[in-house]
């Protein structure tokens, strides 16, 4: 509907240029304004006529916060091919090393973290259901943060995940839960995990709101009743992140050592002084 009013207009000009071509030529800016007046006739005229967006353009520059990015490794095309069929190529570190690096940080997702406090503080109860989750909330966070360490940090990625799933089983042993159910608990737990993956790394992209959402769904299954707790777990994710992005990236992957701040404390918004990691020349 809203092209009409232009095409009548279009048509009224082409006829008066037509009219006008055999006798008194005329300027190009009088065929103009009949052009326009001729448009503004036919938008009142319409009885149904759509407004248009107007358009705004403009040459001003704004300026962007830039963040230093980790610039691609560059890899051969021998190290391509492996790794298109499925295999690692060659990386910066040891992958034993890498490994064993996986390993402690994940460990330290499980030994470093006060477990009663969060059942606590977000009433939480005391199950192994609980603990998975809140251990797979600090398990994302050193996700995220190796997954900034371009191919060593993915490598190390998928053995942190994989210590997660052997911790898990270990632990559904001794609880005493028989095959047949912890081969359903496992395949309920996975599912969990990897939607819980996408809802945080969506979460700490955008804002509060959305991370609190994430949290909910996730962290407190649906059933959190008191915002505080949620603003709570909000801050933690937020101040943790902080944290570890100020970790050197290469200690990370030597060491794995990782050192999760409180869940309360009085200032939040101080961040801890970063212990620099002791290691040997072999990286253990």
């Amino acid at each position: 509907m809203y092209r009409r009013p232009l095409q009548s207009a279009a048509r009224s000009f082409m006829n008066v240029t037509a009219s006008r071509a055999a006798g008194k030529a005329l300027d190009h800016e009088v065929y103009l304004s009949r052009a326009l007046v001729a448009c503004q006739l036919a938008r009142a005229s319409s009885p149904c006529v759509t407004p248009c967006r107007t358009l705004h353009s403009t040459i001003q520059l704004y300026n962007v916060k830039e963040t230093p990015q980790h610039s691609e490794e560059e890899v051969g095309a021998f190290t391509k091919l492996i790794e298109a069929i499925g295999f690692t190529g060659p990386l910066k570190y040891n992958k034993w090393k890498i490994k064993i690096a996986a390993l402690r940080m994940y460990t330290c997702c499980v030994e470093r973290i006060n477990y009663d406090d969060f059942f606590e503080k977000c009433s939480l109860p005391d199950t192994l259901n609980s603990w998975f989750l809140v251990a797979q909330l600090h398990v994302w966070m050193c996700l995220v943060r190796m997954r900034q360490e371009g191919r060593a940090g993915k490598y190390m990625c998928r053995y942190i995940v994989h210590s997660m799933w052997e911790d898990v089983e270990q632990r559904s042993k001794i609880m005493g839960i028989d095959a047949i159910h912890r081969k359903e608990t496992m395949k309920a737990l996975t599912e969990t995990f990897y939607a819980a993956i996408f809802g945080y790394d969506e979460g700490i992209l955008s804002d509060d709101c959305v991370l609190a959402a994430a949290l909910w769904r996730n962290l407190f299954n649906r059933q959190c009743e008191d915002p505080k707790q949620l603003e709570l777990m909000v801050e933690y994710v937020r101040k943790q992140m902080q944290y570890i992005d100020a970790l050197d990236g290469e200690d990370l992957l030597l060491t794995g050592e990782v050192k999760w701040r409180p869940l309360v404390e009085e200032n939040a918004q101080s961040i801890l002084k970063v212990a620099t990691p002791t290691y040997n020349d072999t990286g253990l």
